[in-house]
């Protein structure tokens, strides 16, 4: 039975045979026909409505492949730091949240980038101590790799001279050796673990307010990087009837041992929520300098940034996932760090062709990828490994890349290589680190420009530009193949699930420097109008 067509529009449809039709017959969660107004509408019965697009813009519905949705749902009620011009803000709107908080309950933030500051310089625990002398304050740095706490919270955790850094993380330290209330890489969870948890009810009351704005901005669907309290809020999300957004849930390496005890694979779910890949950190960001390098920094000779985890254990967890069901999406943004774990994947690819597993039940990946060597170029391509990838990046990342990369920018962020080489791509946001919305992300991939223009007319490095067609496919076909869900999700097509988005213009013609202009009109998640509509 037909509950619903659209007709009179523009539809892409990413699918060969007809790239391009005017008319969805749509039934249930799932497309029933599509085609011309002629062949469509008359599938039209008692009871189905019919919906004018009036000559709109239809694309598949956009997902983000990498997202911590808990942490963008979180940065929605603390207080906002994001990317604040001085230390000076940031403790300006800690002062504030701390004057109606009751002394001793935590402070907490996101988004603080020291590269943009006057100076560059990290902030010290100092610079919070007057503005919220009685509370412990805790704020994230916008990498997600660095944070900033005050001297409440260094005592409260036990933080002090004598305490030696963690494996993987570094607590940074004055001239004295007295720690500065910088804490990078795995020394955060000094302070992140002693800070009260929400309960899921309350997590998942703030995804609702998260979702809406996703849903606004075109997002059909997610892939969460996040801890089990994500999982658990979001089957709490659709107890409550009120998950409107596709998630797959992948599972962080402190958790393995759990999902392989509980016979967990990849896959196991359903439509709307199901298990992804074991992820595991390689490294840290270029923000703090703490991605995993092969040569040293422009400046620092001394530094190589830090890797995160030891390239045996590396190897052993990604081949006990393996041979358990699950595929490894591996964090490395240094080129030592991609290097690195490409040698693990190329070393467990081997065991699992002995067993007979192909690629297509192993669906590797390595997120973010965003500085690969010259000579591990076609590597991920050669070994079936997904390039999960961020556009936006690169354009909020290019005065850094410049500044601590040098002349290696031209192999940084560079979705383009992958694509030319052959590698699946899958793109995202990694928001709360950068927002979330694709379109965004599509005008980043295509202009490889600032929403203000700069560096200029022609983007940085213009030559690794991307067309709007492999963009809307990175958001679209790349996260699809990700998950497994390719057969269902990624075009409009006969049987694949109704998620599509409709837009005020035709990304295809508007002038590569307007799709930031491009408005969402509706979005549509299983046959249902989650935002908007045609109206």
């Amino acid at each position: 039975m037909i509950d619903r067509i659209l007709y009179n529009g523009n539809i892409i449809t990413l699918n060969g045979r007809q790239p391009r039709v005017s008319a969805l017959a749509i039934s249930g969660e799932r497309i029933a026909a599509y085609g011309s107004d002629d062949d469509v509408k008359p599938l039209a019965l008692s009871g189905a409505k019919l919906e004018n697009l009036n000559g709109r813009t239809v694309i598949p519905g956009l997902v983000d492949a990498h997202i911590h949705w808990q942490g963008t749902a979180r940065a929605m009620h603390e207080v906002n730091v994001f990317e604040v011009p001085d230390r000076q803000t940031a403790a300006a709107r800690v002062a504030e949240r701390a004057h109606h908080a009751p002394p001793g309950t935590w402070i907490t933030g996101h988004g603080w980038f020291q590269d943009i500051w006057p100076d560059r310089a990290f902030p010290t625990a100092a610079d919070l101590d007057a503005a919220a002398p009685s509370h412990p304050v805790y704020l994230r740095a916008k990498s997600g790799h660095a944070a900033w706490a005050n001297s409440a919270a260094l005592r409260l955790c036990g933080i002090t001279a004598d305490m030696p850094d963690p494996e993987g993380g570094h607590i940074m330290r004055d001239s004295a050796g007295q720690p500065t209330g910088v804490l990078l890489e795995n020394a955060m969870e000094l302070v992140a673990g002693q800070i009260p948890a929400p309960t899921v009810e309350q997590l998942a009351d703030e995804m609702q307010a998260a979702q809406v704005a996703a849903l606004a901005a075109g997002l059909t669907g997610f892939h969460d990087f996040d801890e089990p309290s994500c999982l658990a809020a979001l089957q709490i999300l659709r107890e409550w009837g009120n998950l409107h957004l596709r998630a797959v849930k992948n599972i962080n390496r402190q958790w393995l041992d759990a999902a392989l005890d509980s016979g967990l694979r990849w896959g196991f779910g359903d439509d709307w929520l199901r298990i992804g890949g074991l992820k595991i950190f390689a490294d840290g960001a270029l923000g703090p300098r703490t991605a995993y390098m092969i040569e040293p920094y422009e400046g620092e000779p001394e530094n190589r940034g830090i890797a995160t985890i030891d390239p045996e254990e590396m190897a052993e967890l990604v081949s006990r996932a393996s041979a358990a069901g699950l595929p490894s999406t591996i964090h490395a943004i240094g080129d030592r760090a991609v290097h690195e774990v490409l040698d693990v994947y190329e070393a467990v690819r081997r065991e699992e062709a002995a067993r007979g597993i192909g690629p297509e039940q192993r669906r590797h990946r390595i997120e973010h990828v965003q500085l690969i060597h010259p000579d591990d170029a076609d590597r991920l391509a050669k070994l079936r490994v997904i390039a999960s990838m961020q556009p936006i990046h690169a354009t909020s990342d290019y005065v850094m890349a410049d500044r601590y990369w040098g002349a290696r920018g031209q192999w940084s962020y560079n979705a383009r290589l992958q694509i030319d080489k052959g590698a699946v791509v899958a793109f995202g946001s990694d928001s709360p680190v950068d927002a979330f919305e694709p379109l965004k992300g599509i005008h980043a991939a295509v202009t490889r420009r600032r929403a203000d223009g700069s560096p200029g007319p022609d983007g940085w490095y213009p030559a690794l530009r991307l067309t709007v067609d492999e963009a809307l496919r990175g958001y679209t076909l790349g996260p699809a193949y990700a998950a497994g869900l390719e057969d269902r999700l990624g075009r409009l097509a006969p049987g694949f699930l109704a998620d599509l988005v409709v837009l005020d213009r035709d990304l295809f013609t508007v002038p590569p420097s307007e799709i930031l202009d491009v408005r969402v009109l509706g979005t549509m998640v299983g046959g249902v109008w989650r935002f908007g509509g045609v109206e």
